[in-house]
């Protein structure tokens, strides 16, 4: 039986997560509680949304916790352009995270797509 584990995305959200997690160390020690917590937050509730939403028992739920996914992806990527118009850390591991990110939504968005079109049938 395949499970939450066995989707590119969750996988990509996983590591994506983790990335997130090793950048945000490089961040000043006064923002742990701020936006590194909240980068922390919304990166892990990508992964966390698709593996809930997989567990549903509808397509129609899976559909909306992708929604949920995608919408943190989206939190994130205005997380990532505060801290390069701050300053933060080095441009270029924000802007690895950046694309990584639109990666990321781009597979959560033909998802989203393929299961609300095979729903329609």
């Amino acid at each position: 039986m395949k499970t939450h584990k066995d989707m590119d995305v969750w996988n990509k959200a996983v590591d994506f997560a983790e990335y997130i997690y090793l950048i945000t160390r490089q961040y000043p020690r006064e923002e742990v509680y701020g936006l590194v917590s909240q980068m922390r937050r919304a990166a892990v509730s990508i992964s966390a949304n698709i593996s809930e939403g997989a567990a549903r028992r509808t397509r129609k739920e899976f559909i909306q916790f992708l929604y949920i996914a995608r919408a943190s992806a989206s939190e994130l990527d205005t997380l990532l352009e505060i801290s390069r118009r701050t300053d933060m850390i080095e441009v270029e591991p924000i802007e690895n995270a950046r694309q990584q990110n639109i990666i990321l939504t781009k597979m959560l968005t033909a998802l989203i797509k393929r299961l609300t079109l095979s729903s329609d049938h």
